[in-house]
């Protein structure tokens, strides 16, 4: 596997990864955690993960773009199959 591919599955994976350690950070309930959150709607952890996974979901976004752009190998092979019985 080259340098390149290992990157964009590294990009792939920030993003859930964020998600994850928010619903993570969310779910413990730590004192801490609840103490600096109160003090700003902004504050904790939780927003911070959550907005750390919306920069991050870059190369999600170009993979749906580029999934939308072109058809899967099962939908054009089905395609292709429902021509030849037709025709």
């Amino acid at each position: 596997m080259n340098v390149r591919r290992a990157a964009d599955w590294l990009g792939l994976a920030a993003a859930p990864g964020f998600a994850l350690m928010a619903l993570l950070t969310a779910l413990s309930g730590d004192a801490a955690e609840m103490l600096c959150g109160a003090m700003s709607p902004f504050g904790g952890m939780v927003p911070m993960y959550l907005l750390m996974s919306v920069f991050h979901a870059g190369p999600w976004l170009r993979l749906a773009a580029q999934a939308s752009r072109s058809p899967s190998p099962i939908a054009a092979r089905a395609c292709s199959d429902s021509d030849e019985t037709t025709g």
